[in-house]
């Protein structure tokens, strides 16, 4: 089993199945996982795999990196199309991820103005006000729901904390419209359990939510690399592309990757 870690605080350019050319910024530690979730198909591991050692890097040293490469990247004529925060865990999780996100913004503006500022988060800390605040003013927020099943949650999604998922919920729909909701189906299982939250009871609870929520757009995905769950399957695109036309049914914008 091949996972992967991201170096710290910048990475790539990658390219993204969603977000196009992709500048990484990755406010974990280079050399393990922090994680408010533990998912079995986490590319970069379990957080037991990877322990680091390493601190977080500082908002200055995120502000200078960023600012290095954007003016590399200005200076060969090629800028990204998203400077998208992920890396290795929950972004969010960083003590000044509002301030880091002020800088990248502004950055931005002065390097790359076309280009988008995203948040990949599995929406743990929204309830918190600063990274509420800061998501708020990314072009892109992408917030984690795989499912409204809270058993399914506690199987796969694996909250390391306390998950209030009825809170979570309320704060989505807070966003008022200015969110993307990004949802992992699969099939296969794990410690002997089905993971396949496909089925319409599953997919029947989440389209309810969706309603409730009214994101500006949902993005529908499946397993596309390396997972710690050695018996996880990808979902099959035409079930993936009846969900999504189910979310359309909502008057929802919808993606599939598939």
């Amino acid at each position: 089993m091949s996972t992967i870690l991201f170096p710290s605080p910048i990475f790539g350019p990658v390219h993204s199945r969603r977000l196009g050319v992709s500048l990484g910024v990755n406010l974990l530690p280079a050399d393990g996982k922090l994680c408010s979730f533990d998912c079995i198909y986490c590319e970069c591991g379990l957080n037991g795999q990877h322990r680091p050692e390493l601190r977080m890097p500082t908002r200055e040293a995120v502000r200078e990196a960023l600012r290095a490469k954007l003016e590399s990247m200005k200076a060969e004529g090629v800028l990204p199309d998203t400077i998208t925060f992920s890396g290795n865990g929950e972004p969010t999780s960083h003590p000044d991820f509002e301030g880091i996100i002020d800088d990248t913004l502004a950055l931005r503006d002065e390097y790359a103005p076309k280009s988008q500022v995203s948040v990949l988060t599995n929406a743990t800390h929204i309830v918190r006000n600063g990274v509420f605040r800061a998501l708020l003013r990314v072009d892109n927020a992408l917030l984690k729901l795989d499912t409204v099943d809270e058993d399914y949650i506690h199987l796969v999604d694996r909250p390391t904390s306390r998950y209030d998922l009825p809170k979570l919920i309320e704060r989505m729909k807070a966003f008022e419209g200015r969110c993307i909701i990004q949802t992992m189906f699969m099939k296969g299982e794990w410690e002997g359990r089905s993971v396949d939250n496909t089925g319409d009871e599953y997919v029947g609870p989440w389209l309810d939510a969706l309603r409730e929520i009214g994101p500006r757009l949902v993005t529908i995905y499946t397993l596309d690399r390396e997972t710690p769950g050695k018996n996880l399957l990808k979902a099959p695109r035409e079930r993936l592309d009846e969900i999504a036309a189910r979310v359309n049914a909502l008057g929802i914008p919808t993606t599939v990757s598939g």
